[in-house]
This record gives structure tokens, sequence and C-alpha cells, in this order.
């Protein structure tokens, strides 16, 4: 089951595309973790502000910056699972940064959390460049978002 909350530190405030296209997105991070020869078992993207991601990264892993993402995994072998942290107004200023949509980056930063639970990393420039080809692929498996 993939599931989408907003945490209360966002306040009021909704993502339009999760609201609106949650099913299409849910079938899309299935299609995502199959090609990689994943099923998804349960799945949680958690949106927060950028004091809540902070307040995550300094409690629970020691870091004392911002962040866009925070991936907490509890995959099984071909089963990915986890909690999955992700600042909305951090992928928002990375989207103007980058010159995309705040939706376009939106779909990034969740197929790079998705990505994360398949065993991806992004420590290394080799392990960041295939992260990158990946995030690509699958963004190109979603159209008309």
């Amino acid at each position: 089951m993939i599931s989408f909350v907003y945490d209360s530190s966002l306040g009021e405030e909704h993502i339009s595309l999760i609201d609106r296209e949650q099913p299409r997105l849910q079938r899309w991070l299935r299609q995502v973790a199959a090609y990689y020869g994943f099923r998804v078992g349960e799945l949680t993207y958690i949106f927060c502000s950028d004091e809540k991601e902070l307040a995550v990264n300094r409690e629970f892993l020691g870091h004392d910056y911002y962040t866009d993402i925070i991936t907490f995994d509890y995959t099984t072998p071909q089963c990915v699972n986890g909690d999955i942290f992700i600042s909305w107004e951090t992928v928002q200023s990375n989207a103007a940064e980058v010159g995309v949509t705040p939706e376009r980056e939106l779909l990034r930063i969740l197929a790079h959390g998705l990505l994360h639970l398949t065993g991806q990393g992004d420590k290394t420039p080799e392990t960041k460049a295939e992260m990158t080809c990946k995030e690509e692929h699958a963004l190109s498996l979603i159209t008309d978002l």
C-alpha cells in the first residue's frame, strides 16, 4: 500500500498533484518498483515543512542540515517498505533553482525515495550519476503530469 500523508507542520497546505493524481501516482510508483524487480509493501510518503525535516534529520540521523528527502528503509527481499519524509518547501525551492515546475521536481523526488529503497545510493559521484539516470527513466514512465 502506498500512502501520502501531510504532517501537521504543513498546516492546511496541500499539494494539488498528490490530491488530484493519487491513484495514478501509486500505479506509477508500483511500475517503477517492478522495473527493478520489487513489489511495494508498505510505503508512506510524509510531506512536511523544512523545520520538521530538519528535526527528523537531527533526531534520527544526527545530521544538522536541511534536506529535501529522508528515507527510512524497512525493505525486505524483493519488497520495498519504508517511510519517506519530503520537505515540500525544499522541493519547491529546488524546482526554482533547476528551472522545473514544483510538480516535476516532486515526481523526481518521489522516484528518488523509492529508488533508495531498491538499493540505489547517491553518496559518490558514480552512484549519484546512476541515481540521476534512474530518476530520468522513472520520469519517462509517467506522462502528462
